[in-house]
């Protein structure tokens, strides 16, 4: 049986009604020349708030899903219950700030996927560990016991994992991983991103293919991500789907686009 493909867009109660209208536009906006179905998950939302977003919402088709839980277990917690209710599924998981910036977004996307592969939009090699600095030194003991935890949880630089903004990954694989994982805090959801047992480590040792794609329809390996110009280089002129944290790289000067690309790249 051929797998569906689902794309998976989150909104949540620390969202504003704005966020949601600018992926509703940008969806309709880019064509994705893939055949898929829209799933918006309501997090930690009401159903009263829920039915008021539907004016907006009419204007287009998706499958509702409304994640029950009562607890902020993030972004990587509804797509657990997302993946568990459709295991045999491939899905494009976007969190509630990302949006799609080209045409054929998806089928660029899915047209490269395989069995036992994980592609992102985007990826990074930066390190929490690297970045942790000394900034008063009358707080070096804070300092001591946060890079003592820090250095048993994370890499030092460099540190390369997929963000999770944007990913698609085989329902199954995902669930696989995440089920057992503990999501309190949001500390909790920075191992799962970029810690020593990530997800991206987690499937590299499973000898899983983890790659990024660019808007031409480009795939990258580990070693070339930072070529693929969709996060921290240049000017993210490949970028298939724009987050909160492209959008604040654009905004910087020239000064500090080159800070940033170090500290995401080293180069």
């Amino acid at each position: 049986m051929q797998k569906k493909i689902k794309v998976c867009y989150l909104f949540t109660r620390f969202d504003n009604v704005q966020t949601l209208l600018n992926f509703i536009e940008n969806y309709k906006k880019y064509n994705s020349n893939q055949e898929h179905d829209l799933i918006i998950c309501f997090k930690l939302l009401d159903v009263f708030f829920i039915n008021n977003l539907k004016i907006y919402l009419n204007k287009i088709n998706y499958i509702e899903f409304i994640d029950i839980s009562k607890k902020n277990d993030f972004d990587l917690g509804s797509y657990k219950r997302v993946s568990e209710k459709y295991p045999d599924d491939i899905i494009f998981f976007l969190n509630s700030h990302s949006y799609p910036i080209c045409d054929s977004w998806l089928s660029k996307i899915v047209n490269l996927y395989k069995e036992k592969t994980i592609i992102g939009t985007s990826a990074s090699n930066e390190s929490l560990l690297s970045s942790l600095k000394l900034k008063k030194f009358y707080k070096f003991f804070d300092y001591s016991l946060k890079k003592f935890k820090y250095k048993k949880d994370f890499f030092t630089f460099p540190n390369p994992h997929l963000r999770t903004t944007g990913f698609l990954i085989n329902a199954s694989d995902y669930h696989n991983y995440i089920k057992d994982k503990k999501l309190d805090n949001k500390y909790d959801a920075w191992l799962i991103e970029s810690g020593k047992n990530n997800l991206t480590n987690f499937f590299k040792k499973k000898k899983y293919n983890i790659i990024v794609v660019n808007s031409d329809g480009n795939y990258y390996l580990e070693n070339n991500w930072m070529l693929s110009k969709t996060y921290n280089y240049l000017n993210q002129s490949k970028s298939i789907i724009s987050d909160k944290h492209t959008r604040k790289y654009l905004s910087l000067n020239d000064e500090n686009k080159k800070l940033s690309q170090f500290n995401t790249w080293g180069k």
